[in-house]
């Protein structure tokens, strides 16, 4: 069994590939800046013949498409750049997929959906209103995905799946938040006001290696779902979670200040509110939805964090 992840540098891809590998796959992986054959092959999305090749040359049952640009201020700066990756580069990839009756695991976000207040939770069924750049272009790969396998028809034995999941969620960042707010008269200001539910990424590498184990004992892929969503129940705000690691970290935080402002209504952009996914689908289909305490992990973890 050959398992091939697109973005094996990143954050997610890196937990994904150790998740197949624990598993007993033949996993190679794909990047570009950071490419290191033989484990990690080097490829440019954009290019479909790129593309082509390696599959030919990997020949696996299963890929996972983690590579995305997924920072919503660098979308915004280089909206050609998203799109051709997001969104073209999932089309050529999916269209290759599907005529060879490979499994492709998309990896979404909830970014796809407004977080409004009052809307959450939202459910597979749920119509998506992307509020930005970011969330559009995944909502677009969603897309290819969905239609480049439905075009094979009857004829087709691949699954396209798409998995949401706010796991690529940046909390690392918010570990330096609390250590800026050490600094001689600091005063940091810190969202007190939308609700974020952090996955641990190991958590969703594990969903994606049963997925593909789900893909491989069913006799009609056609039967199965083909959106699905994966999400904690911790909830946060970014200064809760800041409060969690000043006190995992015994730091004051009185160099930190919470913004509890919501959005402006007469702005251009909303920011979501509440974007929490059900995950009902996916625990239907008979997939672990458990999830790690996020508390606890950070507990073990943030002695890398010590300064």
């Amino acid at each position: 069994m050959a398992a091939l992840i697109t973005g094996a540098t990143g954050l997610l891809g890196r937990q994904v590939t150790k998740a197949f590998e624990r598993s007993g796959w033949r996993v190679i992986g794909t990047g570009y800046t950071r490419a290191s054959p033989p484990s990690i092959l080097k490829l440019d999305l954009t290019a479909p013949d790129e593309i082509a090749k390696v599959l030919e040359d990997v020949k696996p049952s299963v890929v996972v498409h983690c590579a995305a640009n997924r920072f919503p201020d660098k979308c915004d700066n280089d909206p050609d750049g998203t799109r051709a990756l997001n969104d073209a580069a999932t089309r050529a990839l999916a269209k290759l997929c599907a005529l060879s009756s490979i499994c492709l695991i998309y990896i979404s976000t909830d970014y796809v959906f407004p977080g409004t207040e009052g809307d959450a939770p939202y459910h597979v069924t749920s119509v998506p209103k992307p509020p930005n750049l970011y969330g559009e272009t995944k909502l677009a790969g969603e897309n290819a995905v969905l239609e480049e396998y439905a075009k094979t028809g009857e004829k087709g034995k691949g699954w396209g799946v798409v998995l949401r999941s706010p796991a690529e969620s940046a909390v690392n960042v918010l570990m330096d938040a609390v250590w800026k707010a050490q600094e001689k008269d600091a005063s940091v200001k810190m969202d007190h006001w939308a609700l974020r539910y952090p996955t641990n990424t190991e958590d969703v590498a594990r969903v994606c290696q049963e997925l593909a184990t789900k893909f491989l004992g069913t006799h009609d892929p056609k039967s199965l779902p083909t959106t699905l969503q994966f999400s904690s129940e911790d909830k946060f705000t970014k200064y809760e979670i800041c409060q969690l690691f000043a006190e995992i970290m015994g730091l004051p935080l009185d160099g930190m200040m919470a913004n509890a402002e919501g959005n402006d209504p007469k702005a251009a952009v909303q920011r979501p509110y509440d974007c929490h996914l059900s995950s009902q689908t996916l625990k239907d289909l008979g997939i672990d939805t458990s999830t790690m305490d996020f508390k606890g992990w950070w507990r073990r973890e943030a002695r890398a964090y010590r300064k």
